[in-house]
């Protein structure tokens, strides 16, 4: 069985098991605790690392009411590997255990999508996705999950594989998550980036995937998941969903006080 070994532990999170459940329990802390956590379809979570975005990723996982399966869409920054890169058999690692991959809905998905290719190499060394997992470790213990790493700049690619990944959510039995693993504008100053991060959040809350895909490029917002987010979305609509909701919104500034070069960060629920 192939085990993908983590890429960013001890960087991006804490690379021991104590420290690391440790510092999940503390992004989670930093929320409150809500009165009765909340069904979803979709999400948007941030990935940077636990120590600036972990807080905000948090605002979600302690608000949903999780599933035991997951989509989770990323996108692909490192440029390796195929343009809509799906693993569908082994592990992921990180120091809080081996999770599984889904294989059963993986193959759903790559029935009902031609754009989905199984290749590890875009996973290989990504981050973004890598970081949701000690979430779901510490909050659920047990559950699969689907990787799927985006890099393809085509809104008919995403419309073809949210619909895939909304038949087979229907399917499935079950409730699946499907989240979107996205971070917002990137290094410029505060003001700038709450303005420009405004703009597509309000395009997410809309539940609009073809306005946000505009005005991230109408305006040049550095949203480096917007395709992600893009995706979960269509897929989301033709699951009913009828609301987004804006849990958290930060910034790098807040957690390191430089708002001169920050990155926006927002955790939204989608049902």
């Amino acid at each position: 069985m192939e085990i993908r070994p983590p890429a960013v532990a001890g960087t991006f999170y804490e690379g021991t098991p104590e420290r690391l459940a440790a510092q999940v329990a503390a992004c989670v802390a930093e929320n409150p605790v809500p009165e009765s956590k909340e069904r979803f379809i979709g999400a948007v979570v941030p990935h940077a690392g636990l120590m600036y975005s972990g807080h905000v990723a948090a605002a979600f996982y302690a608000a949903a009411e999780l599933p035991r399966r997951f989509i989770i869409l990323c996108p692909n920054h490192t440029g390796f590997g195929h343009f809509a890169a799906i693993n569908r058999s082994g592990q992921w690692s990180t120091p809080l255990g081996n999770v599984a991959i889904d294989t059963p809905l993986a193959d759903a998905l790559m029935q009902q999508s031609h754009l989905l290719a199984e290749d590890s190499r875009a996973h290989a060394r990504e981050h973004s996705l890598e970081v949701q997992l000690p979430f779901l470790q510490e909050l659920l213990g047990d559950f699969t999950f689907v990787p799927i790493c985006l890099g393809a700049n085509r809104y008919d690619y995403c419309e073809e594989i949210g619909h895939a990944i909304a038949k087979v959510v229907a399917a499935a039995g079950e409730p699946v998550g499907i989240l979107a693993s996205s971070d917002l504008n990137h290094y410029e100053d505060q003001k700038t980036t709450l303005r420009k991060d405004q703009l597509a959040i309000d395009e997410v809350l809309k539940l609009d995937p073809r306005e946000l895909w505009h005005v991230v490029e109408q305006f040049d917002i550095s949203m480096c998941g917007f395709i992600p987010t893009t995706t979960m979305l269509i897929a989301a609509k033709q699951l009913g969903a009828k609301q987004a909701t804006l849990l958290k919104h930060a910034t790098s500034g807040d957690i390191n006080g430089d708002y001169s070069h920050v990155v926006g960060y927002a955790a939204i629920v989608v049902v």
